[in-house]
């Protein structure tokens, strides 16, 4: 009897907490604790947050109050922007403020700018028959989408202001081909926000465009083929009307059809031809035919056809912007579509018009067949074709001149598939200057290939031994230390040793000294982030010491001028600028980081960094 007692007194506490639902006294303590200790650390992360915010909008309006004594209008109109962009939430009517103050200072800076685009254009084709030119940055553009992104309003009131009067089309084809390429500022300006707005808001972004879609261009084209993506009705209602203004215009010809034809066969591909024979490509992304209605595809044969057939003008009185030679080369590589879509009747009317033109044009026309007649219309030609096709002409050429134009392009050719061959014909090159100059071209783009296949043996093969300059070397380094730092670090590191030396080499006073050391700092971030930090004390130094030097418009260039053709390639994907350092920096120390920009002794590194700084805080979202 006395053991069932002793054993109902040691059960009975147990079931009693249990069945008067009374809680653990084990649990309750530790789960009510660790709740308040979460609530308490919950308000002490916001407590923080506010405090830097309120610190952030501080730095901004300081700096702000200093952009406004800027002497240089491109830096104030470039940071009165942002700063507006960044306080926009926590006081919209400064923002508007200063966002028209930027406004003001951009105009300046842009017609200056173009001015001296003007005269930089001209002293290269007085000197060499041709140019290879950088469009500057426009800063009104900058201005506006920023400005547009937090006030439609305020963006139309802007883009207002570049309504001036469109170019009046030029007789000479050189301007008349530049035409197809966009409209007007203002037009280019109006497409270009309203493709930034097309995948967040189409109807917003039409609003933006529409003004600007009653011209036959590559921008106008190239939008609505994005359009088509977001909404295949409103953009092929567009297309037919801009198919019906083409066939009203007398001034329309092969050029015009040929931008045309790119939104139902070649979608943001484009392929114009002068008299000359030679092509103008742009391509912005590779996409097959559109799948578009069969009376929107025929209406836009019956309107090529008609410019096409129309008679060729008296010898000497020709004004198209492609001449006999252009046409016929159009017509040749428009003529497989006449075959395969239109009407028989037709294609041959094509064809003939083609034929008859055969007397008028030169052997290298008829022969032709290379990508620029192939692209998006048939299979490209095999790198052999291609190279074989190059061989023949050089059989035919005249001149030794001709002769190193054409193994230039048999080395551009072998460039893109990082073969050897590129510079094997590099060196058969006579004229010696003109041989290293395409030499530096061709390892430069060989570099930038290897970089975009992500191969760090074939970059730091090219980097040693390449003709290369010592901020691509740097740069090199820095990108195969990347690639490099996921599976052997020793060696990432080593590499990044090595980029560091290059950078340190370019002089002191060049901007791109430091522009190489924050590629190496950013490389470093991925590979060791404390000697990261170590790392940017090299960056402030070399800012400092190079007086042009603004944190941004960071971009590695090449380029090749001749006096048939010239070429271009750059690469910037912000790794030369401060802003996307600074923002990592920020994210990780953020009071350390505002040290470091007070470093900064010039105004626009200074700005830059501040307001990567600011924005990591401001535009953090609440979790």
């Amino acid at each position: 009897m006395r053991r069932v007692c002793l054993i109902f007194l040691l059960v009975f506490p147990v079931v009693a907490s249990t069945a008067f639902g009374q809680p653990n006294d084990t649990r309750k303590p530790a789960s009510a604790e660790v709740a308040k200790a979460k609530t308490e650390k919950d308000l002490e992360a916001e407590r923080i947050l506010r405090e830097r915010r309120a610190n952030a909008q501080s730095l901004l309006i300081s700096l702000a109050s200093d952009a406004d004594r800027y002497n240089d209008s491109k830096l104030r109109a470039r940071t009165l922007a942002r700063i507006a962009f960044a306080l926009w939430d926590a006081d919209a009517e400064r923002g508007r403020a200063l966002f028209r103050k930027a406004w003001d200072a951009a105009e300046s800076v842009d017609q200056e700018a173009q001015r001296k685009l003007q005269e930089d254009i001209k002293e290269q084709q007085a000197k060499k028959g041709s140019y290879a030119v950088t469009n500057p940055p426009s800063i009104r553009a900058e201005v506006l989408r920023l400005a547009a992104r937090r006030d439609r309003k305020l963006g139309e009131e802007l883009l207002a202001k570049l309504n001036t009067a469109k170019q009046q089309e030029a007789s000479e084809a050189a301007d008349r081909l530049r035409n197809f390429r966009s409209g007007s500022e203002a037009d280019s300006q109006r497409l270009s926000l309203a493709r930034q707005l097309l995948d967040a808001d189409v109807e917003r972004a039409l609003q933006f465009a529409d003004p600007a879609l009653g011209n036959i261009n590559q921008e106008s084209l190239d939008f609505l083929s994005y359009l088509r993506d977001k909404d295949a009705a409103a953009a092929d209602q567009r297309y037919a009307a801009l198919l019906s203004l083409a066939d009203r215009d007398l001034q329309s010809d092969a050029n015009t059809v040929s931008i045309l034809s790119s939104y139902l066969f070649s979608p943001h591909t484009f392929v114009t031809f002068d008299n000359n024979g030679s092509s103008v490509s742009s391509t912005s992304r590779n996409n097959g035919p559109a799948a578009v209605p069969a009376q929107l595809r025929d209406a836009f044969f019956r309107t090529a056809a008609n410019i096409l057939l129309r008679p060729l003008p008296p010898p000497g009185q020709d004004q198209s912007s492609s001449g006999v030679q252009g046409k016929y080369l159009m017509l040749k590589r428009l003529m497989p579509l006449f075959d395969q879509y239109a009407s028989r009747d037709m294609a041959e009317a094509v064809r003939t018009q083609m034929e008859a033109m055969t007397n008028l044009v030169s052997e290298d026309a008829r022969q032709r067949d290379d990508n620029p007649l192939r692209e998006g219309i048939r299979a490209p030609m095999s790198t052999e074709d291609r190279e074989k096709s190059l061989l023949n002409r050089i059989d035919r050429a005249k001149t030794s001149e001709e002769r190193d134009q054409i193994y230039v392009e048999l080395a551009r050719l072998f460039t893109d598939t990082d073969d050897n061959r590129a510079r094997n014909y590099v060196d058969k090159i006579d004229d010696s200057d003109f041989r290293q100059k395409v030499r530096a071209y061709i390892d430069a783009s060989m570099l930038m290939n290897a970089m975009g296949k992500k191969n760090p043996d074939r970059v730091i093969e090219l980097v040693r031994t390449g003709e290369l300059t010592h901020f691509q070397k740097s740069w090199g380094f820095s990108q195969a230390a990347k690639f490099l730092g996921k599976t052997d670090r020793d060696k990432a590191l080593s590499v990044l040793e090595e980029a560091a030396a290059e950078a340190r080499r370019i002089d002191p006073s060049d901007p791109d000294r430091p522009r190489a050391l924050i590629s190496v700092v950013n490389a470093m971030l991925t590979i060791d982030r404390s000697k990261a930090w170590e790392a940017t004390d090299d960056v402030l130094k070399a800012a400092n010491s190079a007086t042009e030097f603004t944190g941004e418009d960071g971009v590695m260039r090449t380029s090749l001028v001749s006096k048939s053709n010239s070429s271009f390639r750059s690469s910037s994907n912000g790794e030369f600028n401060l802003e996307p350092l600074f923002t990592e920096l920020a994210n990780e120390d953020f009071e350390k980081s505002i040290g470091l920009a007070r470093l900064f002794e010039r105004e626009a590194p200074r700005a830059a960094a501040t307001i990567a700084i600011a924005r990591t805080v401001l535009e953090e979202k609440k979790k």
